[in-house]
């Protein structure tokens, strides 16, 4: 059954997110899944793989962990949705304030391109300026214009809009302060990751930051990957650095829908309805932003992480995965053609051609050989369920894709990889 047929007839794109799409897979992936239960998916005709693409990298415990549904379930039975503020509304906001010591406020919401969004209106309110300054090397921010515009996507975005976000150069402090300088009191704020792969080098975020405030810049890190993975009081612990306004969402729920907006009084109050005479900024108001089963899943998540020791975990598994996937390429004598980069919890693999050039079709070829081991490895998003059974299961899967790469690299792709490549998720035209 051709399930990608039935999904693009009814789902533009064929999945509600792009990085679920076909085009990001290769041809023998599961078309659609059925379920998933700890590090495990399963398609509906019975097939299971390893997976570490773990939701999008929102399932960080593992999928359908009996305490964090049974919390999920417990809230949906209270209503799910009441008409005034509900109680686990109140808990999981003192909860969130009190995880992440500088937060002094918090807004929820569904996904994470509404709270940064969201951020990035506040800042607007708060120092009446116009430009962002966008990290170029970060790849995605939000689905909403101020960020596509700034993208290859522009269909359907007016030029003015695009126009309004500027970009600059992770660990490049100069490029920033150019853009400072070429918009003098002009830029609202400076929105970044506090890191990807690569981490901050030479005090950069706290340059970034003081740089903000010598130009009333508003300083917001999207911690929608980092946080509750780095740690648990996200990133900015880690990499000791206090941000105006931050955005969480993909570690907090263990794959239940939660985002969260959360940032200095100074500038949440903004939000508020509190201060009699002070002019409203309208800043996030819906119907689902504090749906009960999402929070309930929130609070118990945290009570897991702490009881599991799960970021402990990200870490420790990460290291032996890394060092388990590069010995094996080193082996081969490719490493300088695959390699895993990046923090223990965090980690990417790189696929580099004969040339040294990244290269999408090797990318392509190696997920696809993973596949025919069991192993759905799109990126690496580890949960507390990986333990060693899988790792030594995901090693043996690499060796044996890795000897299908090697070749690919001596004798040419043709005749290893079956079909076409995937495909930038931004391109212009598809």
């Amino acid at each position: 059954m051709n399930y990608n047929e039935r999904l693009a007839r009814v789902i533009p794109g064929g999945a509600h997110t792009y990085s679920r799409g076909a085009d990001q897979f290769p041809e023998n992936a599961p078309q659609i899944l059925k379920k998933g239960k700890g590090a495990y998916v399963w398609d509906p005709e019975g097939r299971k793989y390893l997976d570490y693409g773990m939701a999008l990298r929102a399932v960080t415990v593992g999928y359908a962990y009996e305490p964090i549904v049974l919390a999920a379930m417990e809230q949906a039975m209270y209503g799910n949705n009441l008409t005034r503020p509900s109680s686990i509304e109140l808990e999981a906001a003192e909860l969130f304030t009190s995880i992440i010591p500088w937060a002094e406020m918090v807004k929820f919401g569904k996904n994470g391109s509404l709270v940064t969004t969201a951020a990035v209106k506040i800042a607007r309110a708060y120092n009446k300026k116009k430009y962002i300054a966008l990290c170029a090397q970060h790849p995605f921010f939000s689905y909403d214009d101020w960020f596509i515009g700034a993208t290859v996507l522009t269909r359907g975005v007016p030029d003015e809009i695009s126009q309004l976000s500027l970009k600059f150069n992770y660990n490049d402090i100069a490029s920033l302060e150019a853009l400072f300088a070429q918009y003098p009191d002009e830029i609202s704020c400076v929105i970044l990751e506090p890191a990807t792969t690569v981490g901050p080098q030479d005090d950069f975020l706290h340059k970034a930051k003081a740089l903000c405030a010598k130009h009333r810049a508003v300083f917001i890190l999207d911690e929608m990957l980092t946080g509750f993975r780095f740690h648990l009081q996200g990133a900015s612990k880690y990499f000791g650095i206090e941000p105006d306004l931050c955005t969480f969402g993909k570690g907090m729920a263990n794959g239940f829908s939660v985002a969260a907006l959360a940032g200095k009084r100074e500038f949440m109050e903004l939000g508020g309805i509190d201060k009699e005479g002070m002019e409203r900024t309208f800043l996030v108001s819906t119907t689902h932003g504090a749906e009960m089963c999402g929070l309930g899943a929130f609070v118990k998540t945290i009570d897991v992480y702490k009881e599991l020791g799960v970021v402990e975990h990200l870490w420790s598994y990460g290291e032996k995965l890394i060092s388990g996937m590069n010995a094996i390429s080193k082996g081969l004598g490719i490493d300088k053609n695959f390699y895993v980069e990046g923090y223990a919890c965090h980690p990417n693999y790189v696929t580099k051609d004969a040339n040294g050039v990244a290269s999408l079709e090797l990318r392509t070829l190696f997920s696809q050989e993973m596949i025919k081991n069991g192993v759905l490895m799109p990126w690496i998003a580890l949960s507390r369920e990986h333990g060693d059974t899988e790792l030594s299961m995901t090693l043996e899967a690499v060796s044996k894709s890795l000897e299908v790469y090697k070749k690919a690299l001596e004798n040419g792709i043709s005749g290893y990889l079956k079909g076409r490549p995937i495909r930038p998720v931004f391109r212009k035209y598809n």
